[in-house]
């Protein structure tokens, strides 16, 4: 089983535990994922990269996982297919030959 799916079926046995499924429709988890990355933004509100409290971000970055693995579970997506199918759709939008080095896009 792969750590993806290990995480995954854990989130999905606490929120089952606590009756917790019917609040999360695709919407709600998406809603959850934003304000989650919102929390973890925030960690960096005012403050060098030094400052930052790593329990912070552990935390914070773990919340968002956990809402993007039951949204990809809900829609039956596989994380792995898809995050490797955006980044070779990204390496064609985004050449070496006019991307490396750059912050902009060209």
């Amino acid at each position: 089983m792969s750590d993806i799916k290990r995480l995954t079926e854990a989130a999905i046995k606490f929120r089952e535990e606590r009756g917790w499924s019917k609040f999360h429709t695709s919407k709600e988890l998406a809603i959850a994922i934003s304000v989650e990355a919102s929390e973890l933004l925030e960690a960096y509100l005012w403050k060098s990269e030094e400052e930052v409290r790593i329990e912070k971000i552990e935390e914070e970055l773990a919340d968002v996982l956990i809402f993007c693995f039951m949204l990809a579970d809900r829609h039956g997506l596989d994380i792995p297919e898809i995050v490797l199918s955006k980044i070779e759709r990204n390496g064609e939008k985004y050449p070496l030959s006019t991307s490396q080095g750059r912050i902009n896009k060209p």
